[in-house]
């Protein structure tokens, strides 16, 4: 085996630490433990380097209770380390618990824990733990984040054991599609360890830190994608075997075997999907350092999740329903109600009394034959209905103006037949509608029209509203727009969702539009705006001209608690 890259190794920052029983009783919590904080004092980051040159500062002076900007109430310190601390508090204003790193504002990193916290803070993507305030004040400099009392550390998940295939695939799904979001915008994280990925009850996982724990310690990379991407693989090799992928110990993981290198998760533990496993190792292992690895290594959180999009979905597991329990026959029931004390055995059996024989009587009688009677009458005017309605369409002479000759040239006014439905339309190419200027999934547009309805465009996670987050960027929704090369006939679609629960409508431009990229320049309405399952198909009353058709996404179904998602996994018009 081929020895591996020296950003690779060093991905293991915590490497030299202990298993913490104490971290992962804090899985809830927004804070880092201090035990793995005060281990990596001395540590070199993964891929990058720490500033060694940091003089020794004390960190403030703060305790709690002590309040921030009259507003944030400082509960508890979860890390103190290198001169700055972290707290869980309470902001008193909005009555909700956040979290705050705070530092000296002449310490060295105080301007760019600043910068890295406003950056972050513009990304406003729910898939990252959100940065709410970013302040200098009083000779402090203070940055606030959300806290997520409902979500549980990755620490202590894999602290239950590995995750089976689906919790796997999910993992690396949502971390590579989130941090190529980031790394879009250039921001990165450079610390993606266990203890920076929370799952919330909803089943989605955010990450916290991004761009400010790195700043906070003082940690650089030449190549943050690469960084940020081997971290990913690392998180998926213990998410599959429960171990860390290097030699030391590290996050409550137990370390390689050591003199081995690095073995794929299939190798180390029977079971594992094997998939995943080969994704794992083409993050975590570049320049060719496994040769019997024949697809090339993902070296960016995008060709990551370009990669785990590639892959067949992995189906949740079938839940498994109990038995019901044997029919157990009460002490009422079987006899014993009302026994003497000293009576033993069951019961003398009672005679049962046969009841009497249904409508045997003279009244009974009479209703059999009221109900036959009734029966015959019924069946005979439905003969003679039909028998009327054969003769009323018969045309032997050929000058019966009901008959099929007023309307088999489709010109009659009574002429309501529905077009047959049609084959599918070559779609030339696809693109993702933006009305407020920004994408959000742009690179997975070509899977809505792949041909494949396991693939599929997926917005990302919103948070509060159905209608995009109420987002004003995202007020007229979002979708995909498909060209059909050229002005086709279009009869109809066929159309699968990803999730059912989504409100859509279907449009067309104008025959005549050029490249259309606002809601008003699709004129012509398919469908109206409705609630839709998982298939949506539809043959049109008459056939429209266009070249362009909007499916246009208008409310998202619930994803979680109070989350909100959708996607379109196929299109196809038809014509």
């Amino acid at each position: 085996m081929a020895e591996r890259s020296t950003a690779a190794v060093d991905v293991a920052d915590n490497s030299g630490d202990d298993p913490l029983a104490a971290q992962a009783e804090k899985a809830a919590t927004d804070g880092e433990a201090l035990a793995e904080e005060a281990a990596e004092q001395d540590t070199q980051n993964e891929g990058g380097e720490r500033n060694r040159e940091q003089p020794a500062i004390n960190t403030p002076e703060l305790h709690s209770g002590h309040k921030l900007a009259r507003r944030y109430r400082l509960e508890e310190c979860v890390t103190r380390l290198d001169g700055f601390s972290s707290w869980r508090a309470v902001d008193e204003k909005l009555r909700r618990a956040v979290g705050v790193h705070i530092l000296p504002a002449d310490h060295s990193r105080a301007r760019s824990v600043l910068a890295a916290a406003r950056s972050a803070a513009l990304l406003a993507d729910p898939r990252f733990v959100q940065v709410l305030d970013a302040v200098e004040e009083n000779d402090l400099v203070y940055v606030v984040h959300e806290w997520l009392p409902d979500a549980a550390e990755l620490t202590t998940l894999l602290a239950a054991g590995p995750m089976e295939a689906h919790d796997a695939y999910q993992l690396v799904s949502q971390l590579s599609q989130a941090m190529a979001a980031a790394h879009r915008e250039g921001l990165a994280h450079l610390r993606l360890t266990p203890g920076a990925v929370l799952r919330t009850s909803t089943g989605q996982y955010r990450i916290r830190g991004l761009a400010v724990n790195a700043a906070l310690r003082g940690i650089s990379a030449e190549r943050p994608q690469r960084t940020d991407t081997e971290a990913i693989g690392a998180l998926l090799y213990a998410a599959l075997t429960q171990r860390w992928p290097y030699e030391s110990d590290a996050y409550g993981l137990s370390g390689l075997p050591k003199g081995v290198g690095l073995i794929a998760p299939d190798q180390v533990r029977a079971g594992v999907h094997r998939g995943l496993s080969e994704l794992a190792m083409r993050a975590l292992v570049n320049d060719g350092a496994t040769a019997s690895r024949q697809e090339p290594p993902c070296t960016t959180p995008d060709e990551l999740a370009k990669a785990v999009s590639a892959m067949p979905r992995i189906r949740p597991p079938e839940p498994t329903f109990a038995p019901p329990p044997d029919y157990q026959r009460t002490t009422y029931q079987q006899g014993t109600y009302g026994r003497k004390p000293n009576q033993a055995g069951p019961p003398a059996p009672q005679p049962v009394v046969a009841p009497p024989a249904p409508l045997e009587s003279r009244t009974g009688k009479a209703l059999k034959w009221a109900v036959a009677a009734l029966l015959i009458a019924a069946l005979g005017l439905g003969s003679w209905q039909v028998a009327d309605k054969l003769l009323d369409n018969r045309n032997p002479s050929g000058g019966d103006p009901k008959g099929p000759t007023q309307t088999e040239g489709g010109n009659g006014k009574d002429d309501k037949r529905p077009i047959s439905p049609g084959k599918p339309l070559k779609i030339s190419g696809a693109k993702e509608f933006k009305p407020g200027g920004s994408g959000i999934q742009e690179d997975q547009v070509p899977l809505a029209v792949d041909g494949k309805t396991d693939t599929a465009w997926i917005t990302p996670e919103y948070l509060g509203y159905p209608n995009f987050g109420n987002l004003p960027q995202r007020k007229d929704g979002s979708g995909i727009v498909v060209d059909l090369g050229s002005v086709q006939t279009v009869t109809g679609f066929d159309i699968a969702m990803s999730t059912g629960g989504q409100t859509i409508e279907v449009l067309a431009a104008d025959e005549n539009a050029s490249s259309p990229t606002s809601l008003g320049d699709f004129s012509q309405r398919l469908s109206q705006s409705e609630k839709v399952g998982e298939q949506v198909k539809k043959t049109l009353e008459r056939p429209m001209r266009t070249r362009y058709v909007l499916i246009h996404l208008t409310e998202l179904p619930a994803a979680g608690a109070d989350s909100y998602r959708g996607g379109i996994s196929e299109i196809n018009v038809l014509g």
